[in-house]
């Protein structure tokens, strides 16, 4: 998969004109994953009658092929003879959109094994950058239904974690996400929301020897530490995206993914909802309170303060949203997002709300499908788009209800601003 073009400075204000709060259309649901309502009309100009007639000839015979081949679980290349206007189109065939309906066959075809020998098949299935009608709608759907828990409160699978991986690595190898798709494959990226914030620590990208590790594995050492992250559910398994053997980087989906509104907003959303989730955790000192480093120091004399992965996770948090900030900056600049104030006013559509963390520090782990599933505080307000100033009111009024020490707030503060600067001047 692409990701990107060339490096591009991005605009670091990250405000926008567009309001849409209260003139919008909401033909969408409270979860935010409706459908906008699209017009349609026919042509003033009708094609001539010899136009026409081979025009539907060519439907037959494409017809005829597409049903002796679509019967046999294949997906088929489809053009009209003699047409020039770009690539042919795929058919999804029947079978692999019946999966939608079916999430434990989905989970199975779409799950590459401990050991990826079935990451081909899982190309196979997915990979097609030019499905016909709605057949990128249909794929997201299976990606959907392949990865996602049963219920808000039940922990994923090992499987549903491995079929993620597999959905990651198989669209790396993509140069576009299909038209329809991106809506799926972001829901899908929001169920685990904390597993594709993993970095390795210690080890280069390659050291996991499984897609996906068991919840013992990933369970805190004598220390409190584990490095798939904090607060973790304990009978959670966890997707592991720095496995060697194939490339599965969830941060090389955000490209194509910024480009679809829907898409923005669930991953907007789930990133915010995971913040507010992680704030109510920490202690008053702005810590993990269940993490205790030895007092060691390192080789180089630096001794990692109690603070030190705490900031590091508020870090990765600012930089996906920062990415989603700057791409939209980016393609209103290059013209893939034509009309900025349409795309704003579409991504408040599919918005649920804003997510205020709760004053009080919470021991809870529940899983990270419930995270996504959180419910909001309140609508959005009007500075929706002006994601800094977004974390930085949540931050801001836990702090403040907490009693936090002028000191940490402010160090908090200012690691969110440097990210966000950051990771907006280099997101290409």
């Amino acid at each position: 998969m692409r990701n990107g073009g060339e490096a591009r400075e991005a605009d670091a204000d990250g405000n926008d004109t567009a309001d849409g709060n209260d003139t919008a259309d909401r033909n969408d649901t409270a979860d935010g994953h409706g459908e906008p309502r699209q017009e349609t009309g026919q042509s003033a100009d009708p094609a001539p009658p010899t136009l026409l007639r081979r025009l539907k000839k060519h439907r037959l015979l494409a017809s005829a092929v597409t049903l002796a081949l679509v019967a046999t679980g294949v997906a088929v290349p489809l053009a009209l003879a003699g047409q020039d206007d770009g690539p042919p189109c795929q058919e999804i065939p029947a079978a692999t959109r019946a999966l939608a309906e079916n999430p434990a066959a989905a989970t199975r075809a779409l799950d590459p094994g401990d050991d990826l020998n079935r990451l081909d098949a899982v190309r196979r299935l997915l990979a097609h950058e030019h499905p016909c009608s709605d057949g990128g709608q249909a794929l997201g759907a299976v990606v959907d239904a392949a990865t996602r828990a049963t219920g808000p409160d039940t922990p994923h699978t090992l499987a549903q974690a491995r079929a993620a991986f597999g959905v990651v690595a198989a669209l790396n190898d993509v140069s576009e996400i299909p038209d329809g798709m991106a809506p799926g494959v972001a829901r899908m990226l929001a169920e685990y929301v904390v597993d594709q914030h993993l970095r390795v620590f210690g080890g280069e990208i390659g050291g996991a020897d499984r897609p996906a590790v068991p919840a013992e594995s990933a369970r805190p050492d004598g220390e409190g530490w584990t490095r798939y992250g904090r607060f973790l559910a304990p009978a959670e398994p966890h997707v592991d995206f720095s496995h060697g053997r194939a490339a599965a980087d969830p941060e090389n989906l955000l490209p194509e993914l910024a480009k679809d509104p829907q898409a923005f907003a669930i991953l907007y959303a789930a990133e915010r909802a995971w913040f507010a989730y992680y704030l109510e955790r920490l202690d008053r000192q702005g810590s993990d309170s269940g993490y205790h480093p030895k007092p060691s120091k390192s080789s180089d004399g630096y001794d990692a303060p109690q603070t030190y992965w705490v900031d590091h996770d508020i870090e990765n948090m600012t930089d996906r949203i920062g990415a989603l900030m700057a791409y939209r900056s980016l393609y209103a600049r290059d013209g893939t997002i034509p009309d900025l104030t349409a795309y704003d006013a579409a991504v408040r559509r599919y918005t649920p709300g804003v997510y205020l963390a709760q004053e009080r520090q919470l021991h809870s782990r529940p899983p990270m499908t419930s995270i996504a599933a959180r419910k909001p505080s309140g609508r959005a307000d009007r500075n929706l788009m002006d994601a800094r100033h977004q974390l930085n009111n949540v931050l801001d009024a836990w702090a403040a209800a907490r009693r936090m020490s002028v000191a940490r707030a402010s160090a908090l503060r200012q690691v969110i601003d440097n990210r966000y600067v950051r990771v907006l001047w280099m997101t290409r």
